[in-house]
């Protein structure tokens, strides 16, 4: 399986450290983009730099190559995912705006029929927000608003970001044991 993993400037970046670690584990293989503003979120949420994010994953691509081989409908990959998508990357992907290496893939991944998740973490949203999520949720595009559930009684931070990471697993349909699962 091959999966592309977007960073945008949204809060949020811890879920997308997870997820790349995740993957990492379980052998799939990640193409990495991360937005100018992703890579500083990253940092100043994290204390993450751009380069350990690139050992994090299997390919980096620079976010202004739109000559990447992931900016092709040609290059088969399986799914996509940008963790934590900005309301700048979500309306970019909503108006057909590719003027990224992460807008335009996220673009192929549509016309290409695969299934792309955005990782929104905005609140409140505007009608604005809700129209392009609506827009992108009628053509297919998974919206994944990051909401830790409490059900399972977290007792750290880390215990949110592993059960949601296990959700997002969930989503892009890779068996984990890393949700704590509703047992009524």
């Amino acid at each position: 399986m091959k999966i592309v993993v977007g960073i945008s400037g949204g809060s949020g970046s811890i879920y997308a450290i997870s997820l790349l670690k995740a993957l990492k584990e379980l052998n799939i293989e990640t193409h990495l983009v991360v937005s100018a503003m992703g890579e500083y979120v990253t940092r100043h949420e994290c204390g993450v730099d751009l380069e350990e994010l690139k050992f994090m994953a299997t390919y980096y691509h620079d976010n202004k190559n739109l000559a990447a081989p992931i900016a092709s409908g040609s290059f088969k990959v399986d799914k996509m995912i940008v963790i934590p998508c900005s309301m700048k990357t979500l309306s970019s992907v909503a108006n057909g705006y590719s003027d990224s290496l992460l807008a335009r893939a996220c673009d192929v991944t549509i016309k290409e029929g695969r299934k792309l998740i955005l990782v929104p973490r905005e609140t409140p949203l505007s009608p604005i927000h809700l129209e392009n999520m609506l827009k992108l949720a009628r053509i297919g595009v998974t919206i994944f608003p990051l909401s830790p559930g409490f059900y399972n009684h977290p007792q750290t931070i880390e215990d949110m970001v592993i059960n949601m990471t296990g959700r997002l697993l969930d989503t892009l349909g890779i068996e984990n044991n890393l949700v704590n699962r509703w047992k009524g």
